[in-house]
């Protein structure tokens, strides 16, 4: 999904600028409830600073992103201003708009981003509340709570569709059964096969199978005992009164991986070195992101992101045990 509105974007940066009659759009906007803010339009007017297009809808000819600098040029007295088209659904271009105007520009009030979240969740009710949150500007959790009020009367989805685009059940434990019983049902079938049928990742159905062929449950038991959907895993407090686990950006967890580093217990031990190496690579992929996106050999795609997602699931399970049981650690006496 996230990619789908950056593959949008980056259509639209590709896409010709036109001159256009003011008009001709339509600028009631999209998003603000408020309405335009005259402040900030007589402050981009009283600019000298050249205006980037504005991106309408071609279709409908509304305004997506930029009703401000619209306002602003009428105010200059111009008749005319440079557009970028966007060819799409009258959703897609809501979902654009959202996006657009929660990355640059006037900031959209929090009363705003509430109803593009509540928009968006009810015409893609199978998009994760993480990947609404990504769009919106919200918390996941928040956008939880918006779906747990829909849910009472709309009902609710077997599956969501994550921030990577894949469709994954909101019972984990339903879907590791599932796969299971497809498994046993039809032992040859491959990993693909079966994650599609179940709407689980390869590396879940390859552990499922690994799991049946030694005679153990398809769904580990700190997987049952976390079968609630991820969102709510992620926003409500564990058995334990654990902290709510509301994801963070890697510069709020730098910090953390800091202090760790200057714990000794970990720094003087083999199994703390291995940890902190481990979260030292991880910090590293993040401040490489965009050089990662942009050279990966479009050959090895799929096999890193197949062991991305599957070493995402592996670390996800490690971090649930975690939190249920917090004598784990000492255990291993790390």
């Amino acid at each position: 999904m996230l990619g789908y509105i950056a593959q949008c974007q980056r259509t639209l940066e590709r896409a010709p600028v036109v001159m256009v009659q003011i008009a001709a759009l339509a600028a009631d906007g999209l998003l603000r409830l408020a309405g335009v803010d005259e402040d900030h339009v007589s402050a981009l007017a009283e600019s000298d600073t050249p205006f980037p297009p504005i991106t309408v809808h071609q279709e409908t000819m509304q305004v997506i992103d930029g009703v401000h600098r619209l306002k602003a040029a009428q105010s200059r007295g111009r008749t005319d201003i440079a557009v970028r088209f966007f060819r799409g659904g009258r959703q897609e271009a809501f979902v654009l708009s959202v996006a657009a105007n929660t990355q640059h520009g006037l900031p959209l009030s929090r009363a705003d981003r509430l109803t593009a979240a509540g928009r968006i969740l009810g015409a893609h009710p199978e998009w994760s509340d993480r990947a609404i949150a990504s769009v919106s500007g919200l918390s996941a959790k928040k956008v939880g709570e918006i779906r747990r009020d829909r849910t009472a009367s709309a009902g609710a989805c077997v599956s969501r569709v994550g921030i990577d685009g894949r469709a994954r059940p909101v019972n984990r434990a339903a879907g590791r059964e599932l796969a299971g019983q497809l498994i046993r049902a039809n032992p040859g079938a491959s990993l693909r096969q079966i994650a599609r049928a179940a709407g689980v990742s390869p590396s879940t159905v390859s552990d499922v199978r690994a799991r049946l062929r030694q005679g153990q449950d398809p769904v580990p038991v700190g997987v049952r005992r976390h079968s609630v959907p991820r969102e709510r895993q992620d926003t409500q407090a564990g058995d334990h009164g654990a902290p709510k686990n509301e994801a963070r950006s890697p510069g709020e967890l730098l910090p953390l991986f800091d202090a760790l580093c200057k714990d000794p217990s970990l720094r003087f031990s083999e199994t703390g070195r291995v940890i902190l190496r481990m979260f030292d690579s991880c910090a590293a992929a993040s401040r490489e992101r965009s050089r990662i996106l942009d050279s990966m050999p479009a050959h090895c795609r799929e096999q890193v992101t197949e062991l991305l997602l599957g070493y995402a699931e592996m670390w996800r399970g490690l971090a649930l045990e975690l939190r249920q049981d917090p004598g784990v650690v000492s255990r291993e006496a790390i």
